[in-house]
């Protein structure tokens, strides 16, 4: 059976079927999958700034950033333009081609911040980096100012399955974060949309996320994969960490769901091997985030990930910006 067909109806007993393949089976799909789209030795290279940091209102059970949780992070106020940029600058040095900028927020606000998040926008734009902004919900008028800025890519991520989610997050419904996603699309920014692994979810749990974002149509852009990384004082943090090997399915699965779309190797980088990492470049992953920090957790430095590279003769994917 050929998988490399563009589609927007799977079931989720098609994607099920895909993920339990034998191992060799699934990886070989994938390639095969990942090759006819995409060039296998190319990954392309984000950076992950907290341009607000601590006190968001949302329930999330994996974040440190909620208010409901005590994790003792330490609140910050919206970052000023000039050291956002100067960050985007270093990153772009380092071999960054997306610049992403995440603030602990329910939902955008109009008003001064919400401002200085667009100027951030053009900034980065005018470094020629992709620009893309995680701020929570939108409006039609916000995503479509944030278009007119230069945006990139809007992160609002699903995180889990449709049926699974309110054991996860209370604040919010699974509704709230489709609507957004139908405004950054007609908004005409592209779409960073996936999902996290290892919150206490069965398979098919990963499966319904997966049926809801490969029958999105266009698929989005960018996927990312997340591993919980567990943090002290969230409702997760006594999670046992995510088998390899099942993150490697997931982002088997994906790369055949969503063959053009940037497969993210995303949160859990800094807990994987070097074997684990090259398995998930081989079913599919072409992206990862690269730096010391994901927001407010760690995440594998510049000077690994080049060694990595090395080791595996990969290279950065150039920036697509226009």
């Amino acid at each position: 059976m050929s998988y490399t067909d563009i589609r927007n109806d799977w079931t989720a007993e098609e994607l099920r079927a895909i993920h339990d393949l034998p191992f060799t089976e699934l990886i070989f799909q994938a390639q095969t999958v990942h090759r006819h789209y995409n060039d296998p030795t190319e990954i392309q290279q984000c950076t992950l700034l907290s341009i607000k940091t601590g006190a968001c209102p949302e329930d999330c059970g994996y974040c440190p950033q909620s208010a409901h949780h005590n994790t003792e992070l330490e609140k910050e106020p919206l970052m000023e333009v000039a050291p956002v940029l100067e960050a985007a600058r270093e990153a772009k040095e380092s071999g960054s081609t997306r610049f992403c900028m995440g603030a602990a927020w329910r939902e955008v606000k109009d008003g001064p911040n919400f401002d200085a998040v667009l100027e951030m926008v053009q900034g980065v734009r005018e470094l020629g980096m992709e620009a893309c902004c995680t701020l929570g919900m939108l409006d039609d008028s916000q995503a479509e100012r944030l278009a007119e800025a230069g945006l990139t890519a809007y992160n609002h991520n699903l995180d889990t399955s449709p049926d699974y989610y309110d054991k996860i997050i209370t604040t919010r419904t699974y509704d709230d974060r489709l609507e957004t996603l139908q405004r950054v699309r007609k908004a005409g920014v592209s779409l960073c949309c996936g999902g996290i692994v290892g919150m206490g979810e069965e398979i098919q749990h990963r499966i319904g996320m997966l049926e809801v974002l490969a029958n999105h149509d266009p698929h989005p852009e960018s996927v990312p994969i997340n591993a919980l990384v567990p943090v002290a004082g969230t409702p997760l943090e006594d999670q046992p960490p995510v088998d390899p090997l099942e993150m490697v399915r997931m982002i088997a699965t994906a790369r055949i769901a969503m063959p053009q779309s940037r497969v993210r190797l995303s949160a859990g980088r800094l807990e994987m091997s070097d074997e684990t990492q090259a398995l998930c470049f081989l079913a599919g992953a072409n992206s990862i985030f690269a730096g010391d920090k994901l927001l407010t957790t760690p995440n594998p430095g510049e000077n690994r990930d080049e060694q990595l590279f090395a080791k595996l003769g990969l290279k950065p994917m150039p920036a697509e910006v226009s």
